[in-house]
């Protein structure tokens, strides 16, 4: 069956842009930056799926693995050696192929295997997860990273999260570091690092729909130009 080509109608600065690429957007982002919101509120105006818990709802679904397994997994890593390396394992491969893996491995491979299913299935936008590794041999895809001022950090996580009232900036600095260990483990590359992304956007300059223009605008050179 041949893919059906989308279009989508997004308003900016009265323009319109017409999605013929199925466009993925990446989301990477430090804690309280509002990466999250950010990549909600792009994909409510573009009209495309947004994936970010929802992952784990559809890899618990067809893995059969425990919800919660997933939840208290999410950024954590196994130790001892770099799972790729260690074990050449291809994403394409079946999920059965990885039951002799950790579990966090596990884990970790099934949501991969997730992402790249949302992926082929057209438009979306995913936060997290390494998706922007994953998905590195598409052509399709604008991987972007979400940082922000420590003051605003500290703000948006009082605020929106769940954390430790009692140091803010301690819990802040603590899910950040556990983030960049798990992306660092599981693609060997350093989280955050302006060439591993498309565009690194500072969410305190720019503010929320800020940055989502910044982003729609990225995406029409896109389309205009290719990459």
């Amino acid at each position: 069956m041949l893919p059906i080509e989308l279009e989508y109608n997004i308003h900016i600065d009265k323009e319109v842009i017409f999605m013929k690429k199925k466009t993925i957007i990446t989301i990477s982002r430090e804690f309280g930056s509002g990466g999250r919101m950010i990549g909600k509120m792009l994909a409510e105006r573009l009209k495309i799926p947004f994936y970010d818990k929802e992952l784990i709802e559809i890899a618990a679904k067809e893995s059969g693995i425990d919800k919660e397994l997933f939840e208290d997994n999410d950024s954590r890593t196994s130790k001892g050696f770099h799972l790729f390396g260690a074990l050449g394992y291809s994403l394409g491969g079946p999920l059965s192929a990885i039951t002799e893996l950790s579990l966090n491995d596990r884990l970790y491979l099934v949501q991969a295997h997730v992402v790249e299913q949302v992926a082929n299935q057209g438009a979306c936008v995913i936060v997290g997860r390494c998706a922007d590794y994953v998905l590195r041999e598409r052509d399709d895809v604008i991987n972007v990273f979400i940082h922000a001022d420590e003051k605003d950090k500290v703000e948006r996580a009082k605020t929106s999260y769940e954390v430790d009232l009692r140091d803010v900036e301690k819990s802040i600095l603590k899910i950040d570091k556990r983030r960049a260990n798990y992306y660092e483990y599981y693609t060997d590359r350093t989280w955050g690092k302006a060439e591993n992304y498309d565009i690194s956007l500072n969410s305190s300059t720019f503010g929320l729909e800020g940055c989502v223009d910044i982003i729609m605008e990225l995406m029409k050179k896109e389309e205009e130009h290719g990459r």
